[in-house]
């Protein structure tokens, strides 16, 4: 089948990012960039204990330092009961969090905050802040929480706001299942019958910024809160909620960004910081160190699944069965959604009539999960594509040719996409842009994976052993009949045009991407178009960066603004050159009338409906709800070579080839790809949190937790599939979170092809490797 390819004037482009040559020359444009007068530093006292109540807290002597302004604890702090979560309204995760607690869940849990002239004075301070704890039993292992004698949240008001199910007094935060089919029939129905147990670790995000907030009262006694956040809005919302004051009160600001990937859209440092202004009228900054990063941030779910999938001789797969049991760690911070997306983001991809998916999330005493970039995906891949790796070969069948006849096609569906949404009901849909094939095939030629026998026959020794790894991951773009994005515009005397997003750029380079879905409707270039983003005050509504949205959704909230200028510009000159509206077209920065040979010209238009002729102001607002989540698709290819002595996986050469429909910006595109696989790669090979016995982080630093730099990286060759999405702007649809899904499982096939070792619990570090190769023989 032959797919439908956009070719654009300006999008398919690789325009300049907006704000490249700005963070090349080091200008100030983050959080901590600008300078406030009489600035008050915020610094947290943690729970050494990783369950406890605190029986006594006395903290007059911190407050008698010199310097310090302010102490915050649960007895006098805001009690509001919320979520850190920053989803939409109603939001699917549970209400269990309170600023401070007489109860502490993990050992980095908040005790007392304490406010200072500077941050050496608060630290001294929180050395006075006497604690006396009862200690409780702890829960750190996730599959024997669930029914555990132990209870995380033995409150009696935590709550979700939407029906779902919660039980919290059985450490169960959240429960999802579904049953497509006659499950028993489809594995009776099987020549072969494959099962694995995967589990898969803690994982950081490691932003090069940590989280960061500087709060301070604006002149007209507002609060405004200039922070690192990805969800601007939801922000606003819950700091209102906490505080218990207007949401006209507060403005939320959202500078540059130094790196977010799902940390972010968390509600952190924000509410603390605030607090503080709010009663100390001055400004205040609360700043994480990276050891807080890692210990009191957010982090990905670690889960255990168990899938089992039958197959039939001739490939066809007759049953898939996958149970989840996700950590969620002290809070319950995206539980639900997260648990969800482990089925919606992953059965879908290959036809089968009869499926079975049942997910629990648990409390445990461990620190706690949150949005992270694949968002359930990256968990679940690792299992699905371990075992679709194991079917083929039972049936001696190519890994490729079996993923070939088994994905789902171009105007296919899957009964997953109703059975599970986020955390709800999902919606009934179409895949109508599906590039696997080519995906698969093109990669595979890039890798020479159709010559990988000989390759490593010549490559392998007694010692090193070559092998060649294989999955296909899908993804989605946006959150149907939830999120909602818009955009504003308005045309300038000089006919350039202003654009002001709620969305949120975090580095991914959308404020360049929504200039160019902006002007590709109005034949003008990504350099007419100046961007002005994520102001709760000065830009119209966006959920924020997260779901994989903003090129989609917002993009198409901006292809609806054109298209309403579109018309303004055509009625403005009907009349000014007293010609019919539909013998207009736009042509070259002009609405041009062909017949006559008149034209105006975008200059033209802004200066007369200024200040001389039919004044009026060009613009608009706009936005969209989508009605539909469609998956970006990608195949990644993995070659490596493994040392059997020492257990050291080395990635030669690693091939990403990618459908996001319409590629926006190519550039941008690739470093969207490659970003994700740095990062996908990280956590498979090097990334692991080490707790000591009671539940305390013990490498919380770069120096002992492993992330790659530019030294560490294979060979990477992005590929891009263009198809077209007809229900995206231009035809495109997400590409930032769907390849970080494929590192894990594609080096634990590559491995297996190298060694024969199948290994289901990473990340694949030397000694467990080797240790695997050990057992096996």
């Amino acid at each position: 089948m032959t797919q439908k390819i956009y070719e654009g004037r300006v999008v398919t482009k690789s325009v300049p990012k907006k704000d490249a040559l700005s963070l090349a020359m080091g200008k100030p444009m983050y959080t901590d960039d600008k300078d406030f007068k009489d600035l008050v530093h915020v610094k947290m006292l943690y729970s050494p204990h990783a369950h406890a109540i605190i029986e006594e807290i006395d903290t007059s002597e911190a407050e008698k330092l010199l310097g310090v302004v302010g102490v915050l604890s649960y007895k006098n702090s805001s009690q509001v009961l919320h979520t850190s979560a920053g989803q939409g309204f109603p939001e699917p995760s549970p209400y269990d969090t309170r600023l401070f607690n007489k109860k502490v869940r993990y050992v980095g849990d908040r005790v007392a905050a304490v406010a200072a002239e500077s941050v050496k004075i608060a630290e001294s301070a929180l050395k006075l802040i006497k604690v006396k704890y009862t200690v409780l039993g702890a829960i750190f292992d996730h599959d024997s929480a669930l029914g555990n004698e132990i209870i995380i949240h033995d409150e009696e008001d935590s709550k979700y706001i939407i029906p779902v199910f919660f039980d919290p007094k059985k450490n169960h935060a959240s429960h999802v299942d579904a049953e497509i089919g006659d499950l028993e029939k489809g594995f009776a129905e099987a020549d072969y019958i494959v099962e694995k147990t995967v589990r898969n670790h803690y994982g950081q995000h490691t932003p090069l910024e940590p989280h960061i907030s500087i709060a301070y009262i604006d002149n007209y006694d507002r609060l405004v809160v200039r922070t690192a956040t990805q969800v601007p809005f939801h922000c606003r919302r819950i700091l209102a909620q906490i505080l218990e004051i207007p949401l006209a009160q507060i403005r939320v600001i959202k500078p540059r960004i130094g790196g977010g990937f799902g940390t972010k859209q968390e509600i952190i440092t924000e509410p603390i910081a605030a607090s503080f202004a709010w009663k100390l009228k001055r400004p205040v900054k609360y700043e994480f160190t990276r050891k807080e990063e890692f210990i009191s941030a957010r982090t990905r779910h670690p889960m255990t699944t168990l899938f089992k999938a039958g197959v039939k001789k001739d490939g066809t797969i007759t049953a898939m069965d996958m149970k989840v049991t996700s950590n969620t760690g002290a809070y319950g911070s995206h539980a639900l959604t997260v648990l969800s997306n482990t089925g919606s983001k992953t059965l879908p991809l290959y036809h089968c009539e009869n499926i079975r998916f049942v997910g629990d999330t648990v409390y445990t005493n461990l620190p706690v999960g949150g949005a992270y970039r694949g968002y359930g995906g990256t968990q679940a891949s690792l299992a699905m594509e371990i075992v679709m790796d194991d079917l083929a070969r039972e049936i001696g069948m190519d890994p490729a040719k079996f993923r070939l006849m088994n994905h789902i096609k171009a105007g296919e569906s899957s009964p997953i996409f109703k059975a599970l949404g986020e955390g709800t009901e999902g919606v009934e849909q179409t895949v109508d842009s599906v590039g696997l094939t080519e995906c698969i095939n093109q990669g595979a030629d890039a890798i020479n994976w159709w010559n990988r026998e000989e390759i490593k026959k010549k490559n392998s020794t007694d010692k090193v052993k070559r092998g060649f790894g294989l999955v296909c991951i899908m993804q989605g773009s946006s959150i149907p009949d939830i999120d909602m994005a818009a955009g504003y515009c308005k045309m300038n005397e000089d006919g350039t045009f202003n654009l002001l997003v709620g969305a949120t750029d975090i580095g991914t380079g959308s404020d360049t991407i929504l200039a160019q879905i902006f002007a590709e409707g109005l034949g003008i270039d990504a350099s007419d178009v100046i961007v002005l983003s994520s102001d709760t005050d000065t830009t119209p509504f966006d959920k924020g960066a997260y779901a994989s949205s903003t090129t989609y959704l917002t993009g198409q909230a901006c292809v609806n603004l054109a298209l309403k200028v579109k018309e303004q510009l055509y009625d403005y000159t009907a009349k000014v050159l007293n010609v019919p509206k539909d013998e207009l077209t736009l042509e070259g920065k002009a609405v041009v009338h062909k017949k006559s040979g008149k034209q105006m010209t975008f200059a033209d238009i802004g200066t007369k409906s200024y200040y001389s002729e039919n004044q009026t102001q060009i613009g608009a607002v706009a936005s969209e709800l989508s009605k539909k989540s469609p998956p970006p698709f990608t195949a990644h290819y993995a070659e490596v070579d493994i040392d059997i002595e020492t257990g050291r996986v080395t990635v030669l050469n690693y091939v990403a080839a990618v459908d996001c429909g319409t590629p926006i910006n190519p550039k941008l595109v690739v470093g969207q790809v490659e970003g994700a696989l740095v990062n996908g790669l990280c956590y498979a090979l090097s990334e692991q949190y080490i707790f000591n016995d009671k539940g305390k982080m013990m490498n919380p630093s770069f120096g002992n937790y492993k992330i790659m730099t530019t030294i560490d990286l294979p060979e990477i060759e992005t590929i891009i599939v263009p198809t077209f999405e007809p229900s995206g702007p231009w035809g495109a649809k997400s590409v930032a979170e769907v390849n970080i899904s494929g590192p894990m499982p594609v080096l634990s096939n590559a491995i297996f092809d190298a060694t024969g070792v199948r290994i289901t619990e990473p990340p694949y570090t030397p000694d467990r490797v080797l240790k695997a190769i050990q057992d096996h023989k």
